[in-house]
């Protein structure tokens, strides 16, 4: 199914959240906003409510990718949640998409997911991924696995997932005046 989801658990950071899904969704791409609380509403680490789209379930497991937003203690609260380990590790297992942003990658450092992969994240989480190599370019692209460093890098993270899902993004950049 063409479909990614983003998973939330409260304290996530808006922008790195809000910008894929605001890409995505502007190139007719679904996306869901997927709560891993027993709510819709998920509240940001800057106390903003977020309505999600649906509670976690089995179903989503046919989604084409995943995307983790940091934000504290958003990324803590996902990487402690035993079901959103297990959904990386299948989704990189089966070769999808798996994307993280600022303190997001240290999910994928407990899947321990990273070993053989470059890898960024926020400055200060170096020691918590677990990756080959670590980077501090904006994004990194390493297979099907794309991490970013922060809040100001969630528009390059989100054109990144764009690109990795063969979108075509060239109108949308020079429309959201990107170019």
């Amino acid at each position: 199914m063409r479909r990614v989801i983003i998973l939330l658990n409260n304290g996530f950071e808006e922008i790195e959240a809000l910008a894929p899904l605001d890409v995505l969704r502007r190139l007719n791409y679904e996306v869901l906003l997927v709560s891993m609380i027993d709510t819709l509403e998920v509240i940001s680490s800057h106390g903003v409510s977020i309505k999600a789209d649906v509670l976690f379930n089995d179903s989503l497991l046919d989604s084409e990718g995943v995307i983790i937003p940091g934000g504290l203690p958003g990324a803590t609260n996902l990487r402690d949640d035993k079901r959103v380990i297990e959904l990386v590790k299948s989704f990189y297992n089966d070769k999808k998409l798996v994307a993280a942003i600022c303190a997001g990658p240290i999910v994928f450092g407990k899947a321990n997911i990273l070993s053989n992969h470059f890898a960024t994240s926020y400055p200060g989480f170096e020691s918590e991924l677990g990756c080959a190599k670590y980077l501090e370019d904006n994004v990194v692209f390493s297979d099907n696995v794309i991490t970013s460093r922060g809040p100001a890098t969630a528009f390059d993270f989100a054109f990144a997932i764009a690109k990795y899902l063969e979108l075509d993004v060239s109108r949308l950049l020079k429309g959201m005046l990107f170019e």
